[in-house]
């Protein structure tokens, strides 16, 4: 029996762990078909190590339904990551063997990054490990004496935001796409001050909480990884409301309350005071969206060492943590 063959493949629908297909195929040789064999891959990857076990083909067997066929599964699909994919056209025989026709041509798509529902996920399962919260007073920014001098005699006296490298969590919405300046605000349990040690550099730019974590303020949860260590690490946005930074995340990310949240906290005393808060048990990374002034605040030499082992610069996260993933992929 010679089948049709799949034509003009569309892929619609796309998120991070499923998609739609569909394609034409001649409408008098329906009632034939029984079944579709679809052969999904992982696109090959030029630079990757050749010596790594490569990705086994998944080819799906699906009863013929109509078109278009939802194709969904945290088992074989991964965020961000390009995939691709071919149709079979199959009828089972009697005897349990199937005729089948040629293959489709080829098509490509990549899966897209973690929804607003994923990445409220990763924040409740952030919640559980937090810890109690520390008061603080102080965002903090390492770096090497190189950087702060180029700011000073190129920049204006300005740091300026830049596109955030893949760090984290594979399908983060944030990785390659914001833009923003990182700050930290942790500090040591037994001083309440920021610590010595850094891995991102000797020079520490220092300034106060309340000049960038304002009240008009907005406060995103962007991620929680880990990088095959104890530590876990949280990823927040602060946003100046109707920045860039804000009208890029308020779509994407889940949104917190400032005066009550398990990361960061701003909260005004009676006596007018404001009082801010980090959680305990995370290493907070905060991405600040706007141009910071040196002015602002003061840049010293810290006394402590460079650890370069802590850095998280393009930091893979750990994809076998139970505490820190997420049934969709890393």
């Amino acid at each position: 029996m010679e089948l049709p063959v799949a034509r003009n493949i569309k892929i619609s629908n796309i998120t991070c762990d499923s998609f739609k297909i569909c394609w034409e195929m001649d409408p008098h040789t329906t009632e034939k078909i029984t079944h579709y064999f679809i052969d999904l891959n992982k696109k090959e990857n030029k630079n990757s190590n050749k010596f790594k076990h490569k990705d086994v083909p998944t080819k799906l067997v699906a009863k013929a339904v109509p078109l278009p066929m939802t194709v969904r599964g945290h088992w074989f699909l991964s965020p961000r990551t390009e995939y691709t994919v071919a149709v079979q056209i199959a009828s089972k025989q009697t005897d349990g063997d199937y005729s089948v026709s040629q293959w489709s041509d080829i098509v490509e798509f990549c899966t897209a990054d973690y929804s607003s529902v994923h990445l409220t996920q990763l924040l409740q399962k952030a919640e559980v490990i937090a810890g109690r919260m520390l008061k603080f007073s102080v965002f903090y920014r390492n770096q090497n004496e190189d950087y702060f001098q180029h700011c000073r005699d190129v920049l204006g006296s300005r740091m300026m935001p830049s596109v955030k490298d893949n760090s984290g969590s594979h399908g983060s919405p944030l990785s390659g796409k914001l833009e923003g300046i990182f700050f930290s605000c942790n500090t040591e349990f037994n001083t309440g001050q920021p610590p010595q040690d850094s891995p991102y550099g000797r020079f520490r730019f220092q300034i106060p909480a309340e000049v960038l974590f304002t009240p008009d303020t907005r406060l995103y949860f962007g991620d929680f990884y880990c990088m095959y260590t104890a530590y876990h690490y949280v990823i927040l946005v602060l946003a100046p409301r109707g920045s860039r930074g804000d009208l890029y995340c308020r779509d994407r990310l889940p949104e917190l309350d400032v005066t009550n949240n398990r990361f960061l906290t701003r909260v005004s005393g009676e006596d007018g005071r404001v009082v801010f808060q980090h959680a305990q048990d995370v290493i907070l990374e905060l991405i600040y969206t706007e141009p910071v002034q040196l002015a602002q605040g003061t840049v010293s030499q810290i006394s402590g060492h460079q650890l370069m082992s802590l850095s998280t610069v393009n930091a893979k996260k750990d994809p076998s943590c139970k505490t820190c993933n997420i049934s969709v992929g890393r």
